[in-house]
């Protein structure tokens, strides 16, 4: 320390005034902490992406530092303004999910009362469409937009995915699973989960419900619509407005079990809605609403066919191997484009021992026989298939692309279900395509003796009748060789191929 004051001492003041130039004009400029962690959003508030960051740019975050809402990077060019879990960088919450911005610096968030994200074109991506003073972060992971006195708006009532500890979710609220196909809901008395199988429809299949047990307290009719949240007790509670008794709780494994990290569920891609608990390091799987797999919408695909026993996956159409997850490509709209009520093309597969996952939330017929619940389906153009107990007589019809059935010991449930004409071709069994790749090789080898042969004796013929330039005539007068008599074989295996692929 004393040598450093000696060399100080020493320097001329031109000399110090250098020094100290060249320490502000090439030390780097970190952004201060102050501006990477706000807790407020003001008026006359924007930013705009920065193109360097790769994941996420905070913009607002919680006193305790455990949350932070700004910019997620999507699929490296898009853009949502998300609320994540600082600790395990898990999305908890999306503002814009059905409608991405770009990842650009021109694309800006402004806060003038409302929390507007736009781009220079004007287009606005979302909005809150309020008056407020301020953006808020609470540590309980809400956002809020405040005035002095009161809260315009908060993220809590406008839910994604995930419900936090704590957080109401109402009956005009509902969750969505990431991929958009699943959803919550709550109704008069229960709890659903719904599947969108058929686009551009609002008529979604249920397809597992919970209704409130009403064991500590009972709805009453008249007196407010049901409620759910999630209690830091460890369950799942519906509550009627005004009554702070659940009247239906549903248990998670760590139920009156203190844990000290934040408690979530979550509707999942597949379509379950799972409980967790973060112990620090890693979320800890809580509850599960569907614990078989093979009752979960669709766990094997379109198609598909889940073993009751194991849930190992295969394809109805037992010619189809399943790979990538799937055994047909999804599939679409209807039956009906083919005008003035004609059905359009498709193949049929019929198969025994199948039941749908959700049977009993589904409508139904009862018929006579198979054969009469399989021309209902046949004959109605919206009709994807039809499930057949051959017991009970109860005929479930399917107006949406089929999903995965679940494989059952019962032969005497017999399933029909069409396929769009064209789909699947390219994925015929393994051993079906082996097959067919021997009885060619077969033939290539038989063709090829045949022709050896064939040459000899014409070689032996020419050389009795003296004859020249015969290799010259055989090969053909550019060198390159000739159909041959193997060409004609050729097209008419491929073509009784093709036949067999129609018969299906």
């Amino acid at each position: 320390m004393e040598t450093f004051t000696h060399f100080v001492t020493r320097l001329s003041s031109t000399q110090l005034l250098l020094i100290t130039l060249t320490l502000l004009l090439y030390t780097p400029t970190w952004p201060s902490s102050a501006a990477a962690t706000q807790t407020e959003l003001l008026r006359d508030f924007k930013a705009s992406p920065d193109p360097s960051i790769q994941t996420f740019q905070t913009l607002l975050a919680d006193p305790n530092g455990n949350f932070s809402l700004g910019f997620l990077r999507v699929n490296k060019t898009q853009l949502a303004l998300a609320l994540l879990h600082v600790p395990s960088s898990d999305p908890l919450w999306l503002a814009n999910p059905a409608q991405l911005a770009r990842w650009s610096d021109r694309t800006t968030l402004v806060f003038n009362g409302s929390l507007v994200l736009s781009d220079p074109q004007g287009k606005v991506f979302w909005s809150t469409h309020t008056q407020g003073d301020r953006v808020v972060l609470l540590n309980t992971s809400n956002v809020q937009i405040q005035t002095q006195s009161s809260v315009l708006w908060q993220s809590f009532d406008f839910p994604t995915n995930t419900l936090v500890e704590n957080q109401n979710f109402t009956s005009t609220m509902s969750l969505v699973s990431s991929n958009g196909l699943y959803s919550m809901r709550l109704g008069n008395n229960f709890m659903g989960l719904y599947a969108k199988f058929k686009s551009g429809s609002n008529s979604d299949q249920i397809y597992w419900r919970h209704r409130a047990m009403e064991v500590k307290a009972e709805i009453v009719e008249g007196k407010g619509p049901i409620y759910a949240q999630v209690n830091p007790d460890g369950f799942l509670g519906m509550y009627q407005t005004g009554n702070p008794a659940p009247v239906d709780i549903q248990p998670f494994n760590t139920f009156h079990r203190p844990v000290n990290g934040l408690r979530k569920v979550r509707l999942e891609p597949d379509g379950n809605f799972n409980g967790f608990y973060w112990d620090g390091s890693k979320w800890v799987l809580d509850f599960q609403a569907i614990s078989l797999p093979c009752e979960l919408p669709s766990p094997c695909g379109a198609y598909g066919l889940c073993g009751a026993g194991n849930g190992s996956c295969s394809c109805l159409d037992n010619r189809t191997e399943f790979r990538s997850g799937e055994c047909f490509p999804v599939q679409y709209g209807d039956f009906c484009s083919g005008g003035l009520g004609e059905i359009s093309n498709f193949w049929v597969i019929r198969r025994s021992g199948v039941e749908l996952p959700y049977k009993e939330l589904m409508g139904y017929q009862t018929m006579s026989s198979y054969g009469e619940c399989e021309r209902v389906c046949e004959r109605n153009c919206s009709c994807w298939g039809a499930v057949y107990n051959n017991a009970s007589g109860f005929c479930y019809t399917m107006d949406y692309p089929i999903q995965t059935l679940v494989g059952v010991g019962d032969e005497s449930k017999m399933g029909y279900f069409k396929v769009r004409e064209g789909a699947g071709r390219k994925k015929m069994n393994v051993g079906f395509g082996v097959g067919i790749g021997v009885v060619c090789g077969a033939l290539v080898i038989f063709v090829g003796v045949a022709g050896v042969w064939s040459f000899r004796a014409w070689r032996r013929k020419r050389g009795r009748g003296g004859g020249g330039g015969g290799v010259k005539r055989f090969t053909g007068q550019d060198g390159g060789l000739s159909p041959g008599p193997y060409k004609d074989l050729g097209s008419a295996s491929f073509r009784s191929i093709e036949m067999g692929n129609n018969s299906r």
